[in-house]
């Protein structure tokens, strides 16, 4: 288990409810669309696909909604609430998150982008939030075999850095993402958004924090061989 006093050179982010507030949005989107055709859909039950990738969250919805037929109508009314469809729906930066990257900017710390949703939604999500030049590698969950918890997003993720697990240190909103980074063997610092997240988790964790913009006093004690640490 990663301890308290160890030390980084890489930093990796999950996407969406940890750089990009979009998690609430997509989930009351569902909500609202299911209700419209008489589905019942509950905020609690929708958050189980939270951190999975399309594949898996299509294979959830379809049994929350009762069928593929059901998900589909669903799924339309989604895309329309979303403007243009999901993929092309774009969200704030999480509180926070701007600042934090500048900070890790200002010391040379290369980031990544760990996430289920498809490479070129992450790229599409980070640019619309103003964020993407932070970025040196990204990896979608459309390129693995197997979404989050699965770790396979964070290992690309660390092969496109040019890193070692043991030296990076992920941010995650999810249970599924956490798992996904411990197992990794990447270090874990959990940012909760929708979901408070189980205290076997947290456990594991470096530290729980309200927004990313309180990891900027930790940089100096994770990071301390940065360029102006």
């Amino acid at each position: 288990m990663r301890r308290r006093g160890d030390m980084f050179d890489c930093a990796i982010f999950d996407l969406d409810g940890t750089l990009v507030d979009s998690e609430r949005v997509i989930m009351r989107a569902w909500v609202d669309a299911a209700r419209e055709l008489g589905i019942a859909l509950e905020p609690e039950a929708y958050s189980a696909v939270i951190g999975l990738n399309q594949r898996q969250s299509v294979e959830v919805l379809v049994a929350l909604l009762g069928g593929a037929g059901a998900y589909a109508s669903v799924r339309a009314r989604v895309a329309a609430r979303l403007c243009a469809g999901a993929s092309e729906a774009t969200f704030p930066a999480k509180a926070g998150a701007d600042a934090l990257l500048r900070a890790l900017g200002a010391k040379s710390i290369p980031c990544a982008v760990a996430s289920s949703s498809s490479a070129a939604e992450i790229r599409h999500r980070l640019a619309g939030a103003g964020v993407l030049a932070h970025f040196r590698a990204i990896a979608g969950g459309d390129e693995v075999p197997r979404g989050k918890p699965d770790p396979a997003v964070y290992k690309l993720a660390v092969q496109r850095l040019g890193a070692s697990e043991r030296t990076c240190v992920a941010f995650e909103d999810s249970e599924h993402g956490a798992a996904a980074a411990l197992a990794a063997g990447l270090a874990v610092v959990l940012v909760p958004d929708l979901r408070a997240l189980p205290n076997t988790i947290a456990k594991q964790s470096l530290c729980v924090i309200g927004t990313l913009a309180e990891a900027i006093e930790h940089l100096p004690a994770w990071f301390p061989a940065a360029r102006g640490a």
